[in-house]
């Protein structure tokens, strides 16, 4: 009997094979483990995805939520309640001139990889990215430097899970708690000494006299963090991870730069971190044969999607050339990632300052260390050695 948990280590570790009976076999699926029902195929996930009056995110959209997140956040709130929140945080996101943070990302990027110069071994997480994601997110959102190493520990203590309970434990709450209390710190101060940065924007953030509550500047800024350290940091991960177990593509983008942008497009199709998300029904649903009941949680298996052969030709293939048009590494419809852009940038530019320094490297380690994360997929250490 076939049986599918996404709170599996199994799962977290390969979750492919099992995607795939679940979309020939089993499209749409009830887990008992979970006690949800599964989504899998490309069709499905994105026609959920853009029917959020029938797929709501307003119970919370990661497999095991935050006390006190649910129906506060972009990720977790349905439109006209979202709608606003967009437009008041991307207003934020325009003052802060995306584009002006180019050349501090590059240079971040710079320093980090200067610091593997000489090395034969390196760990990707360790020795690179984490110290790359943590200092971006530093200088966007305008936190205190020094800062780096608790960030980022209560950051990806935030999103994890704990794989027996299925649920957050306390060491997740406490981080969470942890997090909140610095932020409203932050918050205070940049309420007192505005800079251009994009909390001093969050907290002054106004369209026709409407403005962000504290509570709403609060959870925005936390979520941000959160996403900034183990979004973007995961993905970097299994990009590096992608291109590692690739020696073709990874020639490709050392040698030129230029199609560093059409890989990370084809990552974010092919292995990225961001997994699975979790929706609540508010009415009954007829698919494949199976009824899903209003109240009912869904499971939208976005890594799953990705790899439907009913999508994209040979998908389980990892091709830079493909241009994957439609792909749900960063979400869609009206909970698509707004981070995208800076996303984008900053890991175009800091492969392209690895690779610089670098060159090309394998993997040491077959076996990974996966984190215990129903939502993301991403390695806890990821160690290399110059190829």
């Amino acid at each position: 009997m076939f049986r599918f948990d996404p709170f599996s280590p199994a799962i977290g570790a390969d979750p492919f094979p099992a995607y795939k009976v679940l979309r020939d076999e089993y499209p749409c699926f009830w887990s008992e483990e979970a006690q949800m029902w599964i989504l899998s195929r490309h069709a499905d996930v994105l026609a959920a995805v853009q029917d959020w009056r029938t797929y709501s995110s307003a119970s919370g959209n990661m497999m095991t939520e935050l006390p006190g997140r649910a129906g506060a956040t972009l990720g977790t709130t349905d439109p006209p309640r979202h709608d606003r929140l967009r437009a008041l945080i991307q207003h934020a996101f325009v003052k802060r001139n995306l584009e002006a943070l180019a050349e501090p990302i590059r240079a971040i990027a710079a320093e980090a990889a200067a610091g593997l110069k000489g090395r034969s071994k390196f760990d990707f997480i360790e020795d690179f990215s984490s110290q790359f994601t943590v200092r971006v997110l530093i200088a966007a959102l305008g936190l205190p430097p020094g800062d780096e190493v608790i960030v980022r520990e209560k950051a990806v203590l935030m999103v994890q899970n704990d794989p027996v309970t299925r649920a957050k434990g306390p060491e997740h709450v406490a981080a969470y708690e942890w997090m909140q209390a610095y932020a409203a710190k932050v918050i205070a101060e940049r309420r007192a000494n505005p800079r251009n940065d994009l909390i001093s924007h969050f907290s002054m953030a106004e369209i026709d006299g409407d403005r962000l509550d504290e509570r709403e500047v609060l959870l925005t800024t936390t979520t941000l963090i959160m996403a900034g350290v183990e979004s973007l940091g995961g993905f970097m991960s299994m990009f590096a991870l992608n291109l590692a177990d690739h020696p073709d593509a990874q020639r490709a983008v050392v040698a030129e730069p230029s199609l560093l942008q059409e890989a990370i497009e084809e990552s974010l199709r092919y292995n990225t971190s961001a997994q699975r998300f979790k929706r609540c029904l508010q009415r009954d649903v007829e698919l494949h044969g199976q009824t899903m009941k209003a109240g009912d949680f869904v499971c939208l298996a976005y890594g799953s999607a990705n790899r439907d052969e009913r999508q994209w030709p040979d998908p389980d293939r990892y091709d830079i050339t493909r241009k994957p048009r439609g792909h749900l590494g960063f979400g869609g419809s009206v909970h698509v990632c707004l981070g995208t852009m800076i996303a984008r940038l900053s890991v175009k530019l800091a492969f392209d300052e690895l690779h610089k320094v670098v060159g090309g490297y394998r993997r040491t380690q077959q076996q990974l260390n996966w984190m215990p994360s129903s939502t993301f997929r991403s390695p806890l250490q990821l160690p290399l050695a110059l190829a």
